[in-house]
């Protein structure tokens, strides 16, 4: 089971919070006008309690009912008029943040559709749909009401201080003794929330890339009886995200009484001046309504801070996350003036390439062989020895540290890679097909790839018999990984897909390793169409299939050991007669070794 690597809460960046904020760009008028409507409206609430205080003392203690009456009005008509800026500047908000949250998880999905197939070999699964999914709808309340909000708190305390000041700035400094007792329980409730915010995301990418291994090895889990252990796992993960949970209710419980104290300690502090005061005249009962309500709306948007401080912390983290994925450069690069490759004219040439998956463990040690244009090239050899490498540097999934891979006399790092890849197939041992109809599976929504091709690359493998026996034949959904179909049914659909796209270069690694005797017999009998007029490298540890190739390059421990035709290699007595002769001596008992 994986760990987050980020253990420890790291320290807040706010660059990381300026960067996240400029994906709010292109919406500069919407924030705009939410933020006018933020500063009106924020000073309409602290205007009521000052206009109470007035009609109250100015009209009520007069008698002066029709003036009482003018501000009863004035009083409702702000109410209704802050009610509706406040509906303008949430629904304003919200439409912003969910279109921003739209343009960060596109921005995310394309970047993790570039990196290089070596970040996957390193990152849980399960890490980067945390990343993608959960990490983002964290910014949710941040783009959505966080930070108009902040303003709006910030600027209905500062409105609160001044009509506070207005109305009697005595009773005013008074109210706010209470603020540094206020200002030293946000810091600490802050410090200890952020902690355990950074772990509950932690949490969350735990069970995430916990639940994915779980899902996709099930049938091993259930064949294994291993649901019991499997299930006190999770539910180890589980209490600790519960357990960070209950951590930040309490820290919450134990912080808003705190405020609502100082709340009612400040009133009482407006009360106890009142008594003496009011009897002297010095203080109006306008003035001790007033200073009431303002007391009230001082210490909300106080609390309020310190939620949306939270938010923005949370936001914080998880914006460390995002942006660690972003700044990922985990990349294949072309050259600068990479071309485009209009399909192979010469041939193929591996020249003393030299690779390691990890930069310091040799996979390949000074690879060289060549495939011309049109002919069929084996790759055979042990369990280990390179053969689906030579595979993944030809498709530039990987970067190869020495020595060159040439496609018609020119370097591959000098061609575009997506259009490199547009001319190869490659059909692999293990299948995967999407939760989609097998139309979709053979032409992956590709537009130069008509129903008509998808047709015929089905009837010329074979593959059409069964396909029209299903419910409903091409358009029948072969669900998550294809589980309404047989493994040899996988197989050919892998088969179609790659004949569909009619390639110039065609690879099949172990293709008909999982295919049962009849299924191969069916393959074989149409495969021979498959491969002719294509460059073609076929991987496969059974040797019945590739005798007929053109030359055959024989691998060992990352090297080429020899090269030739089959009867050139089995006359030279050497490795590949070794694996013949043990897989085709009658006398042997011995197993046919499964190649890689």
């Amino acid at each position: 089971m994986t760990q987050e690597q980020d253990d420890k809460p790291k320290k807040v960046d706010y660059r990381l919070l300026r960067r996240l904020l400029r994906f709010l760009r292109p919406y500069r008028l919407h924030i705009v006008c939410a933020i006018i409507l933020t500063l009106t409206a924020s000073a309409l609430g602290p205007l009521r309690p000052y206009l109470t205080r007035i009609a109250i003392d100015e009209h009520i203690a007069k008698n002066d009912m029709s003036g009482l009456m003018f501000f009863v009005v004035l009083i409702v008509g702000f109410l209704l008029l802050q009610g509706l800026m406040q509906y303008a500047l949430s629904l304003l908000m919200t439409w912003v943040g969910q279109r921003v949250l739209l343009d960060i998880r596109n921005t995310l999905y394309r970047h993790v559709q570039s990196l290089a197939l070596r970040y996957y070999d390193t990152t849980p699964v399960g890490r980067i749909v945390t990343r993608v999914t959960s990490d983002v709808e964290v910014l949710n309340e941040l783009f959505s009401s966080g930070v108009v909000m902040m303003i709006s708190d910030i600027m209905v305390i500062v409105w609160i201080l001044y009509f506070m000041a207005q109305t009697s700035w005595k009773l005013t400094l008074l109210t706010i003794i209470v603020l540094p007792f206020l200002l030293i329980a946000s810091f600490i409730f802050r410090a200890k929330v952020r902690r355990v915010y950074n772990l509950i995301r932690r949490q969350v990418a735990r069970m995430n890339a916990f639940m994915n291994e779980f899902v996709t090895g099930i049938s091993i889990v259930q064949l294994f009886r291993q649901e019991r252990r499997m299930t006190d796992e999770f539910g180890a993960i589980n209490r600790e995200h519960r357990e960070y949970q209950d951590r930040s209710i309490l820290y919450y419980a134990v912080f808003f009484p705190v405020v609502e104290l100082l709340s009612a300690v400040s009133l009482s502090i407006i009360v106890w001046y009142a008594f003496g005061n009011i009897l002297s005249g010095e203080m109006t009962i306008g003035i001790l309504i007033a200073f009431t309500q303002f007391t009230e709306m001082f210490f909300r948007p106080v609390r309020d801070l310190t939620e949306k401080y939270n938010t923005l912390q949370s936001s914080v983290v998880a914006s460390e996350r995002i942006f660690d994925l972003l700044d990922t450069d985990m990349k294949v690069k072309d050259t600068p003036n990479a071309v485009p490759f209009n399909g192979l004219q010469s041939g193929i040439r591996f020249q003393d390439v030299h690779f390691a998956y990890d930069g310091k463990t040799p996979v390949l040690k000074g690879v060289s062989f060549s495939v011309g244009k049109g002919e069929t090239v084996a790759i055979v050899g042990a369990t280990g020895a390179g053969k689906s490498s030579i595979i993944n540097l030809l498709c530039r999934f990987y970067e190869f540290q020495q020595g060159d891979i040439m496609l018609d006399g020119q370097t591959i790092r000098s061609i575009d890679q997506h259009s490199l890849r547009a001319h190869i197939a490659v059909v692999l041992q293990d299948v995967f097909l999407f939760s989609r109809s097998i139309e979709d599976n053979i032409s992956l929504g590709r537009p130069d790839i008509s129903d008509e091709k998808v047709v015929e690359a089905a009837k010329a493998l074979g593959a059409w018999d069964f396909i029209n026996r299903l419910p409903s034949g091409m358009e029948t959904n072969v669900r998550e990984r294809g589980a309404v179909l047989s493994v040899g049914q996988k197989q050919l659909i892998s088969f179609c897909r790659a004949l569909a796209t009619d390639p110039d270069i065609l690879i099949l690694d172990e293709a008909t390793s999982s295919i049962d005797t009849e299924t191969e017999q069916l393959i074989e009998r149409s495969i021979s169409t498959m491969l002719e007029g294509r460059t073609s490298i076929v991987i496969a540890h059974r040797l019945s299939t590739i005798q007929r190739a053109d030359r055959i390059v024989v691998m060992h421990h990352g090297e080429v050991a020899e090269q030739g035709t089959h009867q050139e290699l089995l006359a030279l007595g050497g490795l590949y007669a070794k694996l013949y002769a043990l897989q085709f001596d009658n006398t042997s008992s011995t197993t046919p070794t499964r190649q890689n």
